[in-house]
């Protein structure tokens, strides 16, 4: 899937082409095994205040790591969450001072290396944190190579938006599939803020996410979105959790997939609205396209509602490709496979849609290439 970063630390070429997508950046940190290799920062980005780079170097960040995963007894209580906590390295910290736009995005690039000769665990971490009413988006990669010794990489990402701030933050996990991926991904939106999170789920041989989210604060607003795509015998596991805590706030999740071959989905998400949450919105969606006889998906949605004068909602599909669709293209001279692969395109470019448009643009094509091998 993707190429090995070189001995002396420069990026792997997918890394390179995924960045080059953007142009210009507020800055860069780039981790190998989960440590910080290199930060780069652009001076107007420096002049705003703008704190990139690592945890221990920043006198604001004590307390900092873990407290948005305080929020959430699963999450400290798995044991895979253990292990991140015990062992992961300094962690990256983007850290927006108030009233900061910054109109460039801030990349952090996780590079995870197979070929050591010895099978290995790795722990990378971030954490964003937007003071009162700044504005940030934030993409992350996470890549290795295919092939090499097995790895076992244990992601985390605690996301904070103080009031009235605006983060979108973007995670694309691209691994080799040697690897096998158990991450978690943590946040709260306070007051008047709005959070949009999109995860895209690639490789690994088994890649599992824990989703958390919760509003804090009233008027606060989450859009949880990711995207994933299975082939041979690939399994995705999605956990999420929509927690509202705060009148009159507002929660938007859209889950789409794709299992080809003999690959596997799971989506297991809950709607939470706690007391105290009056006027609250809740909408939930799964989707999934099943590409082959030996594929399958599974949807499970469920709500846990404490609290009057709310409003949940949530949809689940598991299907194939629509016959109908097939051969309106079919009767126009598209050979099936090639009809197929369009629908599928079709089915995820909603999605992409309401994401950063190189981040959609990267995904897309990364599934379009692997649709190529994808028996019909």
């Amino acid at each position: 899937m993707a190429q090995a970063a070189s001995s002396d630390g420069s990026l792997m070429p997918t890394a390179d082409r995924f960045l080059h997508g953007f142009g210009d950046r507020a800055g860069l940190v780039v981790t190998r095994d989960g440590f910080i290799v290199s930060t780069e920062l652009a001076e107007a980005a420096k002049a705003s205040g703008l704190g990139l780079g690592s945890a221990s170097a920043d006198p604001d960040a004590e307390g900092l790591v873990g407290s948005v995963f305080g929020e959430f007894p699963s999450s400290t209580t798995d044991g895979f969450a253990a292990l991140a906590d015990a062992f992961a390295p300094d962690p990256v910290l983007v850290h927006v001072p108030a009233g900061c736009e910054l109109s460039q995005p801030i990349f952090v690039v996780h590079l995870v290396d197979s070929t050591s000769g010895i099978a290995k665990a790795v722990f990378p971490r971030t954490l964003v944190r937007l003071e009162e009413n700044a504005e940030a988006t934030v993409v992350e990669l996470l890549v290795s190579e295919d092939g090499g010794e097995t790895l076992l990489v244990l992601p985390s990402v605690e996301l904070s938006s103080a009031p009235g701030a605006r983060l979108s933050h973007d995670l694309v996990q691209h691994l080799g599939r040697n690897a096998w991926h158990i991450g978690r991904l943590a946040a709260t939106a306070g007051r008047d803020s709005t959070l949009r999170s999109f995860q895209a789920s690639l490789g690994g041989a088994y890649a599992r996410v824990q989703t958390d989210s919760v509003l804090t604060g009233q008027g606060g607003s989450a859009h949880l979105l990711a995207a994933y795509f299975g082939d041979g015998d690939q399994m995705h596991d999605f956990r999420t959790l929509q927690e509202h805590a705060a009148p009159r706030t507002t929660s938007d999740l859209v889950f789409k997939g794709a299992v080809a071959g003999s690959s596997r989905s799971v989506y297991n998400g809950l709607i939470r609205m706690r007391h105290g949450a009056k006027g609250a919105n809740a909408f939930q969606t799964n989707r999934n396209l099943v590409l082959s006889d030996g594929a399958h998906a599974d949807s499970v949605p469920t709500l846990d509602i404490q609290e009057n004068d709310v409003r949940c909602s949530h949809a689940s599909a598991v299907g194939p490709v629509d016959e109908e669709q097939r051969f309106y293209l079919e009767s126009r001279g598209v050979p099936r496979a090639v009809a197929e692969r369009l629908i599928l395109l079709g089915f995820f470019a909603e999605l992409f849609e309401r994401v950063n448009p190189s981040v959609g643009e990267f995904v897309l094509a990364s599934i379009a290439e692997r649709t190529q091998t994808v028996a019909p």
